[in-house]
């Protein structure tokens, strides 16, 4: 292999000792000095001169017959090389198209070349396995031929494996026989384009045929003038709800203007995936950014080590509608960039939540001309899909972010979405001011604890792409009563901890000067248990915690708070009414205060816990199997929406059940109607799209071999049965029952097989002579 080197930029010719070089062109080098080299183009070698060696690119080659008549072919696979051959040749009859005036022929050849473009990257990743490789290679050359018909070039002849045929190499027939086949090809490719149905396949038929989509962000550049460290937090915001709808990307800016970690420059790559049909449907979608420096309480003061640092300040906000992009009403490209201008927080307590609703009402505010330069694009389906359509965009270095909540459709299995993550929102705060003459400047800190109070070590994400931290500190707003953080972040508890955790919160005022500041206690503490006593994960929605205050060494004793109310409720709010008051007797030494308050969200995104009494009942049947058959008979009351998102480890419990009570017919008919109850689920029309569920599990999954003999003959012949008492639709019923009975039929076959061999093992070994009597044996 020796370097190939190409022009990745127009280089014009400003002087006689210039090289004037087109993207594209090859070259070959003489001399290299300081930046420059000197050489010739393959295009007209007897041309010299000297150009910038930062607009060349070195690529593979392999150099054939050396010497006089030296060849040099680059070292990519055929197939890239076609595709840059065609895209130099397209872009010449391009130009000519936009100054003829053809504007619709030209719009026509961009959108190819776009696409060409895009699949020549794929190709470029090397991540395809050899059968889409193929398939690719097909479509590639179906949309080469398609533009050389329209543009009336030449028509390439190729062979089964989309490469160039060689003339030198192949008969005459068999060219005519390729060239009869390709121009087949061709009038088909034609008829498909100018069918009525392709004409209108456009985004917004696209959007509609897939239930998972994505949006793939860039940021290619952010200027703006903080002089501190900053944390940019950009997630999806929708102002109907007036609240974040996915995780934030977390990109750490330094002072110097580049992000921490050099190796992300120019790599700022996330997708926001499991965006379903109901969140394309949404009014309006907006891109946001919470800009929130790093250092000092007051960015006027200069810096000096008297002052306390380290604190989390708001500094502003972005925003941009992408409504029209998310809903396929324009074309989204990865190459075309938007700027979206910083809205400055004008005071040091205005609350990023409010500036954000100012921003989406559309009200100006003068940004200076700082801002970030942003790509977007929309990608059909989910993840893995994206991940096969676009290697060159979603690759291992591109961050994911979730969405807050499930995607349409949740898959079974190891290659499914197995999620166990919990959100938590600090909503809002309101703290007296107590003996200080001014208000508190509060920070919260959140933690994880164990059931002795040691904190669990790197279980918070600020967001994705964000290394996990053991604790979580918000923003600190200046000398406000009533503060709103509205700030999420993601608790990701191993699953078998969940029951002895908790989320503990520390409140703190924070100081401008640094002496003062490391004086300063925690005043207050609230925290709440993941788990409630019922063994279900905590409810989805806001809570309103209590506030404990007392000594700062018993606000982190878990020995004394855990046994003590973390929620108010009603007969709390009564007793609350009046002025503070010790709780236990005094024996914990902690007191509450009606006159604090604080507000937290939470939302548990897991396939392995449950909100559901009824339905963990049934998960964890073995913990108490004296309740078997009332939890079987409880399932009917869960929440559909429930039960599909649990669709595999239900379908996994009942047939264990079935299983490991075969001996017996106790719980057979409860089982029936349990699995007649799912799968009508899934006929359900709310729950269609989880048929493909279904049948991923039983092809996959499903492993109760037996099972066939535990299906209760009452319920109509059992097989027929099962798929008969579906409502509506019999088909995935017919499915299931299919596979129960599926193990009986191959196991029964098998063994009359096997016995029909050893007879005829036995018969061939018989020393009898003369004639033998068979007989016929069922």
């Amino acid at each position: 292999l020796a370097p190939l080197p190409t022009a990745v930029w127009n280089f014009p010719r400003t002087s006689e000792h210039h090289l004037p070089l087109q993207i594209g062109e090859t070259v070959h080098i003489l001399h290299a000095s300081e930046g420059w080299y000197h050489g010739y183009s393959f295009r007209n070698r007897a041309a010299r001169g000297i150009f910038p060696a930062s607009l060349i690119h070195l690529k593979g080659a392999v150099v054939e017959r050396r010497g006089a008549e030296e060849s040099v072919v680059p070292a990519e696979m055929p197939m890239v090389q076609e595709i840059t051959t065609t895209l130099r040749e397209w872009a010449t009859i391009w130009k000519q198209l936009y100054v003829a005036g053809h504007a619709e022929r030209y719009q026509q050849v961009k959108r190819m070349m776009y696409e060409l473009m895009e699949r020549r990257s794929q190709l470029l990743s090397g991540t395809l396995p050899k059968d889409e490789l193929l398939q690719l290679k097909k479509e590639v050359t179906g949309k080469i031929d398609y533009g050389n018909k329209i543009l009336a070039l030449d028509l390439v002849v190729r062979d089964e494996d989309e490469n160039i045929l060689d003339p030198d190499r192949t008969s005459i027939i068999s060219l005519f026989q390729a060239h009869k086949k390709a121009a087949q090809t061709v009038t088909q490719r034609i008829q498909e384009e100018m069918s009525p149905q392709q004409s209108t396949l456009g985004c917004s038929a696209r959007l509609a045929a897939s239930p998972s989509h994505s949006l793939y962000l860039c940021v290619r550049n952010f200027v703006c003038n903080i002089g501190e460290e900053a944390q940019l937090l950009m997630a999806l915001y929708d102002p109907g709800e007036q609240g974040m709808i996915s995780e934030n990307y977390v990109i750490r800016w330094a002072s110097t203007g580049v992000p921490q970690d050099i190796e992300l420059l120019n790599n700022l790559k996330a997708v926001f995936t499991d965006l379903g049909s109901k969140d394309l449907k949404r009014e309006r979608l907006f891109l946001v950014c919470q800009i929130i420096r790093v250092g000092r309480m007051d960015l006027r003061e200069t810096y000096n080590r008297k002052l306390s640092t380290g604190l989390r300040r708001p500094f502003g906000i972005s925003v941009m509608d992408i409504t029209d992009i998310t809903k396929g009403k324009c074309e989204s490209d990865e190459d075309k960039q938007h700027f979206i201008p910083v809205h400055l927080a004008a005071a040091d307590n205005d609350f990023l939540h409010n500036m954000i609703k100012k921003a989406v009402e559309g009200k100006d505010i003068n940004h200076k001309g700082q801002g970030f330069w942003v790509s977007l694009k929309m990608l059909w389906g989910d993840l893995s899909q994206a991940r096969k359509d676009y290697p060159h965009l979603v690759d291992r270095s591109t961050v994911v972010a979730r969405k807050l909540g499930y995607p349409e459709i949740i898959m079974p299995g190891k290659q499914g979405d197995v999620r166990n993550d919990i959100y938590l929102t600090l909503v809002q705060g309101e703290f007296d001011k107590g003996n200080k003459k001014t208000q508190k400047n509060v920070e919260v800190t959140v933690c994880v604890c164990n059931e002795s109070g040691s904190v669990v070590q790197n279980v918070i994400y600020h967001g994705a792409g964000d290394k996990p931290a053991s604790e979580y500190r918000s923003v600190v707003y200046y000398q406000q009563r009533h503060q709103r953080w509205m700030e999420t972040v993601k608790i990701a508890v191993p699953i078998e901890d969940v029951h002895k955790t908790h989320l503990r919160f520390t409140f703190r005022h924070r100081s401008s000067s640094d002496s003062k500041d490391k004086s300063e206690r925690i005043f207050s503490m609230a925290f709440v248990k993941l788990m409630r006593p019922d063994g279900t994960t905590l409810r989805d929605g806001e809570h309103d915690l209590v506030l404990y205050k007392g000594d700062s060494r018993k606000l982190e004793d878990a020995g004394a708070y855990l046994t003590l109310p973390s929620m108010r409720n009603l007969s709390e709010l009564k007793l609350l009414s009046g002025s503070s008051f010790r709780v236990s007797g005094g024996t914990s030494g902690l007191t509450v205060s009606a006159r604090d308050s604080f507000q937290i969200s939470t939302l548990v995104c897991s396939t392995k816990l449950t909100q559901n009494v009824n339905l963990l009942g049934l998960l964890k049947w073995r913990s108490k199997p004296s309740l078997l058959s009332g939890n079987l008979q409880k399932l009917m009351n869960v929440d559909g929406g429930e039960v599909i998102k649990f669709l595999q480890d239900t379908l996994d419990a009942l047939f264990s059940i079935m299983m490991e009570h075969s001996d017996t017919d106790v719980y057979d008919t409860l089982v029936f109607d349990a699995l007649v109850f799912i799968v009508g689920l899934v006929a359900d029309r709310k729950f269609q799209h989880f048929n493909a569920v279904l049948e991923a599990y039983i092809r996959q999954h499903f492993s109760a071999t037996l099972a066939y003999k535990c299906v209760p003959s009452s319920r109509g012949a059992g097989r027929e049965g099962l798929g008969r008492q579906v409502r509506g639709g019999p088909e995935p019923g017919e499915r299931l029952a299919a596979v129960l009975y599926e193990g009986k039929e191959a196991a029964e076959f098998q063994r009359s097989l096997q016995q029909f061999f050893l007879s005829l093992n036995q018969l061939m070994k018989s020393p009898l002579q003369g004639p033998t009597l068979l007989s016929q044996v069922r």
